[in-house]
């Protein structure tokens, strides 16, 4: 179980296929939410009536997101949310983009090329500084990310912190937490937030976004005292102490 081995060692050989996405995320949101059920997926009408509006079929693989955990904010929608589908809409830069993620105030999207909606499980892009970039190589390995990242900024609060770590830090990192086998990649605010890598421990999860002096690093517990844990384990200013609750617009990007 994800709660009781850790992220990193829950899978540690990566995501392979669609099916080992979904069911990664089933066992994570019983461990570190509520389990899902049937009713916390788009319906069948609502992903129809989208397809219509947009004339176009979705990926299979974006459907089966959206079928899985399409009504479940608390594992996506706490900070760059998945979008209803009444709100997916093409992006007209980068020869047409089917966007499906957005950051929360619109600094930045994510979603797949016109051109590759055919693919059952196609490449996803994001739109950073840079432009549009490579993000993850498949539309289910980017839901995974979206909703580990969406949990991790669920915990604002109690839950949640962030601080900047200077280099020796970082350095340590891998010997005091397991790596989760995700590839590298990139931050949407640019070259020196990327590449982002996820760290764990049971009970314990950890986004390093970038990897220069005073990167930062998020961190989520699954309880208050997993939380104080990481910080015996990372000495370091805390942005919020260690229990104040911290605001979307005081987040580092």
């Amino acid at each position: 179980m994800v709660d009781e081995l850790g992220i990193g060692q829950a899978m540690p050989d990566g995501i392979r296929d669609r099916g080992q996405a979904w069911a990664f995320v089933r066992d994570f949101a019983a461990g570190w939410a509520e389990p899902l059920a049937d009713y916390d997926g788009t319906s069948v009408e609502d992903l129809e009536r989208a397809e219509e509006r947009l004339g176009l079929s979705l990926p299979a693989a974006l459907r089966e997101a959206y079928s899985l955990l399409g009504t479940r904010p608390d594992l996506t929608g706490n900070q760059d949310p998945l979008l209803p589908p009444c709100e997916l809409f093409i992006h007209d830069e980068f020869g047409g983009v089917l966007v499906f993620r957005s950051e929360n105030q619109g600094c930045a999207f994510w979603g797949v090329r016109q051109r590759d909606l055919g693919q059952d499980d196609p490449p996803v892009f994001v739109q950073s500084r840079g432009g549009w970039v490579p993000f993850l190589d498949r539309v289910s390995l980017a839901c995974v990310e979206l909703v580990l990242s969406e949990t991790l900024f669920g915990g604002a609060g109690r839950l949640y912190n962030t601080c900047e770590l200077p280099a020796d830090r970082i350095r340590d990192l891998p010997s005091r937490f397991t790596r989760v086998a995700l590839p590298d990649y990139p931050m949407w605010t640019g070259q020196d937030e990327s590449p982002v890598r996820w760290f764990s421990a049971p009970g314990q999860l950890l986004r390093l976004d970038g990897l220069g002096d005073r990167s930062w690093l998020h961190v989520r517990g699954r309880t208050p005292a997993d939380l104080e844990l990481l910080y015996a384990t990372i000495p370091g200013h805390w942005v919020r102490g260690y229990a104040e609750p911290l605001e979307v617009d005081e987040l580092p990007f």
